[in-house]
Parts: C-alpha cells; structure tokens; sequence
C-alpha cells in the first residue's frame, strides 16, 4: 500500500512539475518574448517569409503590449531605453492592431523624405552603394503561397526572380541592404515630420511595403506611437521555405540562429 501511495505520489508532483513549467514558459513568454513568423517579403533580403524569430518585448520596456495581466497596472513603459535608429521593430499597427514589422529610421523630430528611391534623414541623403543582385526563385513562398515580385518580369516558373540591391548607411554609420524593384509611388515622397513620441518604419525591401511612408487610409501605417511598440528582432530562430515548418526539405539551415543586421 505504501509504494503505490508513493507511486502515485510521484506521479502527481510529475503532473504538477510539468504545469508549472508550462506556466512559467507561457509568463516568459507573455512578459519577455514573442514568437513572430515572418509572411510577407516586406522587409527581403533581411528577413524572408518563412522566418521564425523570437521579439525582444523588453527592449523598450513594458507596455499594455507586452504586459496584458492585471499583476502590470501601469499604462506606459518602464525600464526599457529608447528604441534606436536602424532597429527592426515588431509593432502593432495603430488602426487595426496588428503585427507588423519594419525598420525604424525616422525618430521624433526628424523630417523623411524619398526623393528617386534614395532616402534622406533630416535633408541629407542617405548614401547607398551598390551590392550585385538578390536572387531567389519564381515560386510560391511561405503558407500563404504568395508570388515574389521582380525586376525581371514576366520571370519564368521556378526561374531565377531578380531584385536590385544596395547597401545602406543610416546617419549613424550603421549599414543594411535594401532592394529596388521598380520606379514606384513611395520612390518620391513629401516631406514627413515625425511628431514626438512617434517613429517613421520603411521595409526593405522599398518597393514591395505599405510602411510609414503611406497613410492609414491608403492601407499603409503612418507613424507609429511609442506605445505601440511590441519590441525588437535580434536574431532568426528557424527559417522554412515551404508552407509548412514541417516540410524539411525546404528549411533553410543558414539561416538557423542567423543575427538580424
């Protein structure tokens, strides 16, 4: 009588271990970290669809976003740092709420302007040198099965899918890879001034992204608050090419762990 007491003894504390494990991984997620899937090619060639990454939540501190539970009364952010200039930010867009991801590189204060596909920080053009060609392939990507868009258009079935790319240097000397496409609407903007306590987002890949340089009402996202902020990208976890994760045969093992420039 006594083992089976102890068995089942065990058995329980088995159970009750493993819910508080489960528990704490669902705060370590919910206060810390989120998974994010990258679907569209919006910000190609930094992060492709297929792209699985965990969002830093406390790069900026706590907000109603990172923090949902009753046990965080505040309303703003606490102990986070400002986000930074170059910073690939995951942020809830503010009409619909949802996911997005985007470069920062307009900060409050700052005034942004496309001019001819170059971008210029506060009058000065942003200064881009030329890096060869981004080449992937004429198929459907990710769950969705969405078609990439080249600059070799009409590409063929399964033949090589072509896109201009450079190398871009933010004021502060850091540097990232972007694409062109095609002459298109976002190459030549206004001039956008970033109110205070908001920040101007651009995909990378400039020709294919409804980002800050479009208005909510034209499907883009204009600036976006501080508050707004789910946090910062740092480094791809797992990468698929397929429309499943479970499709091994399409993982792309390169990019297992790869940092995010």
């Amino acid at each position: 009588m006594a083992t089976k007491t102890k068995a089942k003894g065990g058995i329980v504390e088995l159970i009750k271990t493993i819910v508080y494990a489960l528990l704490l991984a669902g705060v370590i997620r919910t206060l810390f970290f989120q998974p994010f899937w990258i679907p569209s090619g919006s910000m190609k060639p930094t992060l492709l669809i297929g792209d699985f990454l965990f969002v830093n939540k406390m790069a900026y501190g706590y907000s109603q976003h990172s923090c949902p539970f009753s046990i965080c009364p505040f309303s703003g952010r606490i102990l986070g740092s400002e986000p930074d200039r170059g910073d690939v930010v995951v942020f809830k867009h503010p009409a619909n709420g949802s996911d997005y991801i985007k470069r920062l590189v307009g900060l409050p204060g700052d005034t942004v302007q496309m001019k001819e596909g170059i971008l210029y920080i506060n009058g000065e053009a942003l200064p881009q040198e030329p890096d060869g060609v981004f080449v992937e392939p004429y198929e459907r990507q990710g769950p969705m099965r969405s078609m990439p868009r080249c600059e070799n258009r009409p590409a063929a079935d399964g033949g090589e899918c072509i896109k201009q790319e450079a190398i871009e240097t933010l004021p502060e000397g850091l540097q990232h890879a972007v694409l062109d496409i095609e002459p298109s609407f976002g190459d030549n903007t206004p001039v956008f001034v970033v109110p205070e306590g908001e920040y101007f987002f651009m995909g990378d890949n400039r020709d294919n992204s409804m980002d800050s340089r479009f208005p909510r009402s034209a499907g883009g996202v204009g600036t976006v608050p501080f508050e707004n902020l789910v946090g910062r990208a740092d480094r791809v976890i797992f990468s698929s090419a397929g429309s499943s994760m479970l499709a091994f045969w399409t993982w792309r093992p390169d990019r297992f762990f790869a940092r995010i420039d």
